[in-house]
């Protein structure tokens, strides 16, 4: 399951109304919108939303029925299990071998304010303002350790600039955090405070 849709049937599953309306599903045969929403006390929207949810999450089954009235829908359990795995490696940075190539130095004039840790050899956060006049925000970003010290090696906008490696190689950080580092690089391009070259 990808992590979108875990996410959606996890909404679901946390509605407070979400155990009962599952106990009315599993006993019985089918069931309309409206009924569920009298025999649970909600707003009929509520249980409509509830039930067209399930249906395109593929847990239930939307048929579509005719009588005297206007066509309305029913709504039938398809499975009594839902087993949810999510792959959390698809959330992974980049190969470290390629991502580590890429070069990079501050960027000229970012405004970014860099507070140095007690310690004195690394940051410990980076202060960014977003937006424009009025509007404009203040963003602090707490980094780790390994961050705080390769961002400490960072070079400056006018030298020469250097492969995220050997930052890391200078920085004194182990490749097995190559993947955070890849991550506050990659944020604080994003936000204009330092540049790939």
């Amino acid at each position: 399951m990808d992590f979108k849709t875990a996410a959606q049937l996890s909404t679901y599953l946390s509605k407070d109304y979400a155990e009962e309306f599952f106990t009315l599903l599993v006993n019985y045969q089918d069931i309309s919108a409206s009924e569920a929403a009298s025999r649970l006390s909600l707003h009929i929207r509520t249980a409509q939303d509830f039930l067209d949810g399930l249906a395109e999450l593929g847990i239930v089954e939307k048929i579509e029925v005719h009588e005297k009235k206007r066509p309305y829908f029913r709504y039938n359990l398809r499975t009594n299990k839902i087993s949810m795995e999510v792959d959390l490696g698809e959330f992974g940075k980049e190969d470290p071998g390629q991502g580590l190539s890429r070069l990079v130095r501050e960027k000229p004039h970012a405004g970014a304010n860099f507070a140095i840790a007690r310690s004195g050899d690394l940051f410990s956060s980076v202060t960014i303002w977003e937006g424009e006049g009025r509007e404009r925000k203040e963003r602090k970003i707490s980094l780790t350790t390994p961050q705080g010290k390769f961002l400490f090696h960072l070079p400056f906008p006018q030298s020469k600039p250097l492969t995220i490696a050997n930052i890391m190689q200078k920085a004194e950080v182990e490749e097995t955090y190559s993947t955070e580092i890849q991550d506050i690089v990659e944020e604080l391009v994003r936000l204009e405070v330092i540049e790939f070259v």
